[in-house]
């Protein structure tokens, strides 16, 4: 019997999962998850990231991820579960973490920083300086540089350990770093993960020498060459065929970053689809036939991981400010759903602005949150829960709503996407009808992805739509369609909602006062 199994694996900032899939039989076989901070403790981390380090430094030793990908592979050979029986592999990384590797194959630096690291502000407004203004740097790299991306960390390394930049040969992203090792040596990039550099231009196709000769006229001499997404890069080790019983004809595909295969893992492989992960950040992102680069630098412009494009909005501060809630209150999440339906809507004009640790969505790593329109008195349980609701919900769709699209369907993902509260909000607020989906998100999708490409190469293509269509499930019973009166309501707070950003930021806009008056009045008619 023809073997139809496949394999993918998430290394994401907190744990690494593996899903295995049957094709043939339409089924998830095998799950598997590792917590960095319960399995492996002695590197010391606190959801995944060193402690004690410099305030803005977000950083980890990959040598946890590799470890976190030999014990899942343990745990599948000893589940009886055979790993001889996988096709191919694919992997899903953290986008934008910098990997440096000396030319035996040993960390040139012990730790990378991760994409939420914000200590390279300096260095992103250097780059953009020397190459002549923000204008000039969205031209060359179809984005704005933000300290998430990868080019300021290369240029933060050059700019303040020399020493291990000159002793670096390989500058990888995390999900090369992995394919690296699962194959033994195998150094290339691919263009998803690649674009959330800001050195390559998506739209284009090509290096920017501008700011590359601004970072290192030689930098791509340790950057690998880059291979379309579409196609495998090897096979699998003798080394972990030995150890964990793998084919040696097990194949390992290019792979990509965490949201090109959290848009495969939920079914975003067509436009008209928006794909929302609510988890410690947030983001939503599309698929687009044609590349869109947001003239202010706002949206993220990737490539996808088929061929398409995938604009993304990314915002630093999302799960935070609810877990800081549920902590202050004692409260579950069920309680909170509880609280938030007795609340409206609007929240009588009160507005939070919820940037607690900076902001990535504005580009603002210096700053902090917002209350707007309370009075003393209303700091209260359930004011306070509806507002950090509605303000991570518009925070969010502040930066999306530029995308040149419209919304059918928003497919939710992440820790927060089964909850009442947040998929009727996120209705009401993209204006559009929001459904959980479930499943495995991004180690889903870089299964799916490798069963697509396994299939390509072997000359019996199948649609990487079919393959989504066949595994991915839809919540219905958590389907919230926006209703008339709430979408209006939120039409005005969005509107006041960007207009106090603006002013916050020293940018002309609409009087927010005014905005505030015309929400509370519109609120106190309508009940």
């Amino acid at each position: 019997m023809q073997e139809t199994l496949f394999a993918g694996i998430d290394v994401s900032t907190q744990g690494c999962k593996i899903v295995v899939i049957d094709t043939a039989a339409e089924k998830i076989v095998h799950v598997d998850y590792v917590n960095y901070d319960e399995y492996l403790p002695h590197f010391n981390t606190k959801n995944g990231v060193i402690q004690g380090l410099d305030e803005g430094c977000s950083e980890s030793d990959p040598k946890m991820w590799i470890e976190a990908v030999d014990l899942i592979f343990k745990n599948l050979k000893n589940s009886g579960f055979l790993p001889k029986r996988i096709l191919c592999i694919s992997v899903s990384g953290q986008q934008h973490g910098l990997v440096a590797l000396d030319n035996t194959g040993k960390l040139s630096r012990q730790r990378s920083k991760l994409w939420n690291d914000f200590s390279t502000l300096e260095e992103c407004c250097i780059l953009t300086e020397e190459v002549g203004g923000q204008d000039v740097m969205i031209r060359e790299v179809g984005n704005s540089q933000k300290t998430g991306y990868t080019a300021s960390k290369i240029f933060h390394m050059i700019r303040h350990e020399p020493e291990i930049y000159e002793k670096s040969a390989t500058l990888f992203l995390v999900h090369n770093y992995i394919n690296w090792y699962l194959t033994g040596g195998t150094k290339v990039m691919e263009p998803g993960d690649t674009s959330g550099m800001a050195l390559w231009n998506p739209k284009t196709k090509k290096w920017s020498k501008k700011v590359i000769d601004v970072i290192d006229p030689g930098l791509l001499n340790k950057i690998p060459s880059l291979r379309p997404a579409d196609k495998s890069i090897g096979f699998i080790s003798k080394d972990l065929v030995k150890r964990f019983g793998f084919s040696p004809q097990c194949m390992i595909d290019a792979g990509s970053g965490d949201n090109m295969y959290g848009a495969v893992g939920t079914g975003n492989v067509k436009p008209g689809i928006v794909t929302v992960s609510l988890g410690t950040s947030g983001t939503a992102c599309t698929v687009l036939q044609k590349p869109f680069i947001d003239p202010e630098g706002e949206i993220a412009s990737y490539c996808d991981s088929t061929g398409n494009y995938l604009p993304l909005i990314c915002v630093s501060n999302l799960a935070n400010g609810y877990n800081a809630v549920l902590k202050k209150y004692d409260i579950s999440h069920k309680e909170f759903n509880r609280i938030v339906g007795r609340t409206k809507p609007g929240n009588g004009g009160r507005l939070l602005i919820p940037w607690y640790t900076g902001e990535r969505t504005p580009n603002l790593p210096l700053a902090s949150p917002v209350y707007f329109g309370f009075k003393p008195e209303d700091f209260s349980r359930e004011i306070l829960c509806r507002a950090v609701l509605e303000g991570h919900v518009m925070n969010l769709y502040e930066g999306f709503q530029r995308m040149p699209m419209k919304v059918r369907e928003v497919r939710l993902t992440g820790g927060l996407s089964q909850s009442e509260a947040w998929c009727e909000t996120i209705a009401h607020m993209f204006e559009a009808e929001a459904v959980p989906v479930e499943g495995e998100g991004a180690a889903l999708g870089a299964a799916l992805h490798a069963a697509w490409v396994w299939n390509k190469e072997l000359k019996h293509p199948v649609a990487i739509d079919d393959l989504t269509s066949s595994f991915v499930r839809l919540n219905e019973r958590q389907r919230k369609k926006p209703v008339k009166e709430h979408v209006e309501s939120f039409c005005i707070q969005k509107r006041l909602f960007h207009a106090l950003s603006q002013r916050i930021r020293g940018e002309e806009g609409e009087d927010p006062f005014m905005l505030r008056s015309q929400l509370v009045r519109f609120l106190k008619n309508r009940h």
